[in-house]
């Protein structure tokens, strides 16, 4: 097993004990985080033919959900950072399911945009953030692999939830399933019950005076740490400023914009969220669009699911290898560049069987960029900077979330055709997963050029400090002599 990402906790995590049952916790919040908003895709045909609107409108309710759960990633982040995980998913999961139940009694479109967009968006964002961070707190050398675990939530969930909203609409019409749906998603409570904090008195971290083999984050600290000692000597006005950004970096830590990797990550992402989802959210309207029966095109989403679901722990076994972790930015930019190709070569699925191998092909794609989503963000800033880091990728992000499906959606309406809007959403993801590839060489470069001069800088202050032991000696040694 690769060694340990360094970081700055102050205990060392256990990597395992009660941390499985919060892989356990994570792996339902997460689920419902990104598999609900997908799986509410089967009720917009129903939906969209009750309220007379059109592809783009009906594309808002999921995009203004998601949107939504980003948005609230700061709030959720500062909630985290002062409350801890457990009572935050636990008040996430009665806002989604509050939010079901008043969407079943709407009576216009922009009912679902407020009640399942905005509330059921913050609830699920009080499910996310908080599942992904305390993972970071109970796992050092397994993270990457307890991340792939707990990512692997939103396959599942989505897998269960493709077929059982079909039966609900047939059984009980889209009002009577939003009911059921809002009963259902009080798992979520349950979730948040594991989540217990890690008891870092036990755990004290022992002082390490060895530079860390690798990781982004903790290698760009390190530099930034010893600029911060060099540099403080500020005046009373330097103070005070510094004061009030102390105050703000309670709460949330700003300070990340200037660190390198994290900058790269947020760049990249903000490009490829424009074409992250809505294929997801497309895949069976498109079928339907078609001809393609409507049990059929509630399958693909489930088949989408099931290799989604096979790959995300493959995906977190391969990056906690040795030959993995020390370079898994590599690995992501990969998965993001995958994700493109697929979509470019969707135009080529023009049946039902051509639509199955384009699920299979995409859910694999789809769960190694999400499986590696958020390891890789943990990788560049640190375990312990992570909450307020996601907080701040998640708040920028939602932007292209909320305007990525309407915009796709509207491709649709223009063209009348679905494979200008996969053309689209390919040339999001290739662009960014090329872009990533170059910006890593450079980041990694430049990490082992810093990390060296660290080193020398250590070996001069250890020859300097022997020097200055040994002086002394000398001159007491020929005082005796005289």
């Amino acid at each position: 097993m690769p060694p340990a990402a360094a970081t700055n906790l102050g205990y060392t995590p256990p990597d395992g004990g009660w941390g499985w049952a919060i892989v356990v916790g994570a792996f339902i919040s997460i689920g419902f985080s990104y598999a609900f908003p997908k799986s509410l895709t089967i009720y917009f045909k129903d939906i969209q033919e009750y309220f007379a609107v059109s592809y783009s409108e009906i594309a808002w309710v999921s995009s203004v959900m998601l949107a939504s759960m980003y948005a609230a990633g700061p709030v959720s982040s500062i909630l985290v950072n002062r409350y801890g995980s457990r009572p935050v998913v636990m008040v996430g999961g009665v806002m989604v399911s509050t939010a079901m139940v008043l969407a079943s009694f709407g009576t216009a479109i922009i009912h679902l945009y407020l009640c399942i967009g905005v509330i059921g968006g913050f609830g699920l964002a009080f499910n996310l953030q908080p599942a992904l961070t305390i993972i970071g707190t109970y796992f050092q050398v397994k993270r990457p692999l307890a991340n792939g675990l707990a990512m692997t939530g939103s396959p599942v969930v989505l897998f269960t939830l493709a077929p059982l909203n079909q039966f609900l609409l047939d059984s009980f019409g889209w009002r009577g399933s939003f009911l059921i749906l809002g009963a259902i998603v009080l798992n979520c409570c349950v979730a948040g019950s594991l989540m217990r904090p890690v008891n870092k008195k036990a755990l004290i971290k022992p002082e390490k005076t060895e530079p860390p083999e690798y990781n982004g984050g903790a290698a760009e600290e390190a530099v930034t740490a010893d600029t911060v000692t060099q540099s403080d000597t500020l005046t009373e006005g330097n103070q005070k400023q510094s004061k009030s950004q102390g105050c703000v970096n309670r709460f949330i830590d700003i300070s990340l914009f200037k660190h390198r990797g994290f900058l790269i990550y947020l760049i990249g992402n903000v490009v490829m969220f424009f074409g992250f989802f809505a294929p997801v959210v497309f895949l069976a309207p498109c079928a339907k669009h078609q001809g393609i029966d409507d049990y059929s095109a509630a399958s693909l989403l489930s088949i989408f699911a099931l290799a989604d679901m096979f790959i995300r722990p493959t995906t977190g076994f391969i990056g906690n290898t040795k030959w993995i972790r020390p370079r898994i930015q590599y690995f992501f930019s990969f998965a993001v560049s995958y994700n493109g190709v697929c979509h470019l070569l969707f135009p080529l699925a023009s049946n039902y069987a051509g639509l199955v191998v384009y699920a299979v092909f995409f859910g694999f794609a789809f769960g190694m960029l999400s499986a590696l989503l958020f390891e890789v963000l943990m990788d560049l800033v640190g375990a312990h900077r992570f909450s307020s880091a996601v907080g701040l990728v998640t708040i920028i992000e939602c932007g292209p979330v909320l305007l990525g499906p309407p915009l796709s959606g509207a491709l649709v309406d223009i063209f009348g055709d679905y494979k200008y809007m996969y053309y689209a959403c390919g040339v999001f993801m290739l662009v960014p997963g090329i872009f990533f590839f170059i910006m890593h060489y450079f980041n990694y470069k430049r990490l082992d050029e810093e990390r060296r001069q660290n080193l020398a800088v250590d070996v001069r202050t250890c020859e300097e400090a022997v020097e200055l032991k040994t002086n002394p000696e000398d001159k007491a040694a020929h005082d005796t002599d005289e």
